[in-house]
């Protein structure tokens, strides 16, 4: 039986493991993008501490199998692919490399937007091909196939996926 997943909004207190989730996420990412290491031997994320500070327009979470931690999902209002500032954006999405190709990296993104209804943006990088593919499954099996996908001139080499949540739509009387 595969344990439930689910997500843990983090609260100031989970810093700490945001931080080092973190450095295995950009060192992953440092395979695709030219990303350096810094004189203490992190990557460092300047950003997290934004997520508290910014509580209407950054929300942390911690992604969880069973009780086990399996990675995070860090989500904004606003996105730098659309010019409206309601947009949900996923910002960052990371799960252990343990969890991978179980369904907790689908079950997660379904949990944050059915948590958080609303237009959503997944940006990725072209470069990033086993990203891409993960995140068109599952924005194709989220909304049955109801999105968009586009590249936008001001965000070269990226592919930008949209779509509305199913409760959003169910409340417009439209189709996910």
């Amino acid at each position: 039986m595969s344990e439930a997943v689910h997500l843990q909004r983090a609260t100031p207190d989970a810093a700490p493991l945001l931080r080092n989730l973190l450095e295995l996420y950009v060192h992953d990412l440092s395979a695709i993008f030219p990303v350096e290491i810094g004189p203490d031997g992190r990557f460092g994320y300047e950003r997290l501490a934004l997520y508290w500070s910014e509580p209407a327009t950054r929300h942390a979470f911690v992604i969880r199998r069973g009780e086990r931690v399996a990675g995070f999902a860090l989500a904004t209002r606003g996105s730098p692919a659309t010019d409206d500032p309601a947009d949900l954006d996923v910002a960052e999405f990371f799960v252990l490399r343990a969890h991978r190709r179980a369904g907790v990296g689908r079950d997660a993104a379904f949990a944050l937007w059915d948590g958080m209804p609303g237009r959503w943006i997944v940006r990725v990088s072209e470069a990033n091909r086993a990203g891409l593919a993960f995140w068109r499954e599952v924005v194709r099996a989220y909304t049955s196939g109801r999105f968009g996908e586009s590249a936008r001139p001001a965000l070269p080499g990226w592919r930008i996926l949209s779509f509305t949540t199913r409760a959003a739509a169910a409340r417009s009387g439209g189709d996910a």
